[in-house]
């Protein structure tokens, strides 16, 4: 849709063509690499890189990722997530009244395309918690504290 090509909605639709390019443009491309980078972030919480910064990484490469640096942002974004996708689930029916909205076809597609956004949220906070046991085990394993302080054993 950004770079002008037809994608069901009408030509009366301010997400037509006929925008291209403005600034409706711009923002569908940064909204496109704001989800892609937040994506890819969540691939951090199954992923060895994000545990252990990699050392390639100015600064920060070779450091431990502070576990709370890591599930708080996740639970956070899978909260609002959640929120976001249900509460757009219960309007959905409403937009799609809208006379330059998809038809037939199309809209069934479209609603297709959107269906998994509802996993998202709870998965991503499920995938948080096996995060944060994973590495609090883990440090219990090493003798290290919550707040990575050294751990007396008894």
């Amino acid at each position: 849709m950004a770079f002008g090509v037809p994608s069901g909605f009408a030509v009366s639709h301010p997400l037509h063509q006929s925008n291209f390019p403005g600034w409706m443009s711009l923002y569908l491309i940064g909204l496109s690499l704001v989800a892609e980078g937040l994506g890819l972030l969540t691939l951090g919480l199954v992923r060895p890189w994000g545990e252990r910064v990699p050392r390639w990484v100015p600064v920060l490469g070779g450091r431990n990722v502070p576990v709370l640096a890591a599930v708080v942002p996740a639970s956070l974004g899978a909260a609002a997530v959640t929120v976001i996708t249900v509460v757009s689930s219960f309007g959905w029916e409403q937009e799609m009244t809208d006379p330059a909205a998809p038809r037939g076809a199309a809209a069934w597609l479209m609603t297709a395309c959107y269906l998994p956004l509802l996993a998202w949220g709870p998965l991503l906070g499920w995938v948080a918690v096996a995060y944060w046991r994973r590495r609090r085990s883990s440090d219990e394993g090493a003798g290290v504290g919550w707040r990575g302080t050294p751990r007396t054993v008894r």
